[in-house]
């Protein structure tokens, strides 16, 4: 008699309790059971062989061992570097991370939250920018936030501010703006923008960066030369084209992320021009997979693996989930050969 076919009923009849208090024992229940009961439980279901049931586990601590992880899309680079972070912090805790993948799909996100309350998961990870006017009421995603924390659990995001949880809050505009102002030290005077979908919040505040920024040196970007597209490297190879197809005296290409400005280069070659003598591009996040690019991208650097542990052990750590953190990231500025000074 061993592992699976063992029942609750038995260890409990073997040690001679109650099967409530053979339950409490195994279970982790937060009901106290005296010592020498819990010893006995303990030393039948090693004798027998006993086998936990995670469910049971989770009704009795009202938690389990999960830890939810939801993004847009896992094989964007952004998104796989923050997970790596989390799923690091959560390893080392023993718990199992269970992935899920919104696709972008913005209602996804809170049925993924709700599948995972239903499991009783410990805490839930979030990662993806929010959209514009999420922060005008109430939502549904907040709602299921708030149903997870009631029920013990806790949750940290890698977005904006907005959401009743504890939240890694990458200074976008900040970034930008920097950014821009290198850009305008190399001798750039003339820009176009590839910036991502309108109604990502990442992206309007990258784009209200970068614009802030050449406002205040007295400069500004042409209407044709602003073309939004899909957060992605396809997206970005399709803006760019459009751009390009529209005729741009642009000496400089920024990309509100970098996925996007790989596409971009690809555009930029596939045209016949070349980078950076014909046009200058430039990135954000500072992807991992930029190693492999050439020439190199300049971009805003991220420190993308610790803004997930950062987040993870907001969620899993000794901060009151119904007190929410801020914490801010900083980005900085990597110039590589994509970009080059321009001749006065």
């Amino acid at each position: 008699m061993a592992g699976a076919s063992v029942t609750l009923e038995q260890v409990a009849q073997h040690a001679g309790v109650s099967l409530a208090t053979a339950s409490r024992v195994l279970n982790g229940s937060t009901r106290q059971v005296r010592r020498e009961l819990a010893r006995r439980v303990t030393a039948s279901a090693e004798e027998l062989g006993y086998l936990a049931n995670p469910t049971a586990q989770a009704l009795a601590r009202n938690v389990s061992s999960l830890v939810g992880l939801i993004v847009h899309d896992i094989a964007d680079p952004y998104f796989s570097s923050i997970a790596a972070g989390v799923t690091r912090v959560a390893e080392a805790e023993g718990l199992v991370v269970v992935l899920g993948t919104t696709g972008r799909v913005a209602e996804r996100e809170a049925t993924l939250m709700a599948t995972l309350r239903a499991h009783r998961a410990r805490a839930v990870v979030l990662i993806g920018s929010r959209r514009v006017g999420d922060e005008s009421g109430p939502s549904r995603l907040g709602d299921e936030i708030s149903a997870l924390v009631e029920q013990g659990g806790s949750v940290a995001c890698v977005s904006q501010e907005g959401l009743p949880a504890h939240t890694v809050v990458p200074n976008n505009h900040d970034g930008a703006a920097m950014l821009a102002r290198r850009l305008i030290d190399q001798g750039h005077r003339r820009f176009a923008v590839l910036a991502g979908p309108p109604e990502l919040c990442a992206a309007r505040d990258r784009l209200d960066g970068f614009y802030g920024a050449l406002t205040a040196a007295g400069l500004d970007v042409a209407p044709g030369d602003v073309v939004h597209g899909a957060f992605t490297r396809d997206g970005g190879y399709e803006s760019t084209r459009r751009l390009l197809a529209g005729g741009t005296d642009a000496s400089c290409l920024f990309a509100v992320n970098d996925v996007m400005a790989t596409g971009a280069m690809a555009a930029i070659r596939d045209t016949g021009l070349r980078i950076p003598d014909d046009l200058s591009v430039a990135g954000f996040d500072d992807i991992p997979t930029l190693r492999d690019l050439t020439p190199g991208l300049t971009s805003v650097r991220l420190p993308l693996e610790w803004m997930g542990e950062e987040a993870a052990r907001l969620a899993l750590g000794d901060s009151p989930a119904d007190q929410p953190v801020t914490v801010t990231v900083d980005g900085e500025i990597v110039e590589r050969e994509s970009t080059t000074p321009q001749r006065s």
